[in-house]
């Protein structure tokens, strides 16, 4: 059974796809948003604003999403049918950069890593994972980032994205853990 058939056999209103860097998790929910005319909120749009990077915060599992904006401009709206908006967060100007619209026609997909957080309870009617081998992973993000940015995850997104999956037991939370080096064409 397909990744699809499984959506459509579960009747997934809400899925959420959590998953390492570099994994797929982009591209499965754009994947899923185009062959069912589905929704997506971004994790990356809820990275955590310079100050409230305290020291405190960053050594929480998880603690590098603004999980209390996602709880309050988010998950209050995922099932009422109704439209809603939330501030997006950029990290190449670390600042807030525009609204971003959600128009709820159907299915929504929340992706990318911590949208798996205990923090929200279990808001989904489909979790999947997205997992991926340490060098398959590290060569993904030095092709789209470059040296700096593949130093800068290896030194410092990667441990603490593995610190929420470790503490947290997200896979295991997952209803669905997929091999994202398989490429999203073989999994839809």
């Amino acid at each position: 059974m397909t990744l699809l058939e499984t959506i459509e056999e579960v009747d997934a209103r809400i899925i959420a796809i959590d998953g390492r860097s570099a994994a797929g998790k982009t591209t499965l929910a754009g994947k899923i948003a185009s062959r069912l005319g589905a929704t997506v909120v971004h994790m990356d749009d809820f990275f955590l604003p310079l100050e409230l990077r305290t020291p405190e915060r960053l050594a929480e599992p998880g603690g590098n999403v603004h999980y209390e904006r996602f709880e309050s401009e988010v998950l209050p709206f995922l099932r009422t049918g109704e439209a809603f908006s939330y501030r997006r967060f950029d990290c190449s100007s670390m600042d807030y950069c525009t609204h971003r619209s959600i128009v709820l026609s159907g299915t929504i997909v929340v992706e990318g890593a911590y949208s798996l957080s205990p923090r929200f309870g279990c808001y989904w009617d489909l979790s999947i994972f997205l997992d991926i081998d340490k060098e398959e992973q590290l060569e993904r993000i030095l092709k789209r980032g470059g040296p700096e940015k593949a130093e800068a995850f290896g030194a410092r997104w990667i441990p603490m994205e593995e610190k929420y999956i470790a503490a947290f037991g997200i896979m295991g939370r997952a209803d669905i853990v997929l091999d994202g080096g398989a490429g999203c064409q073989e999994i839809c």
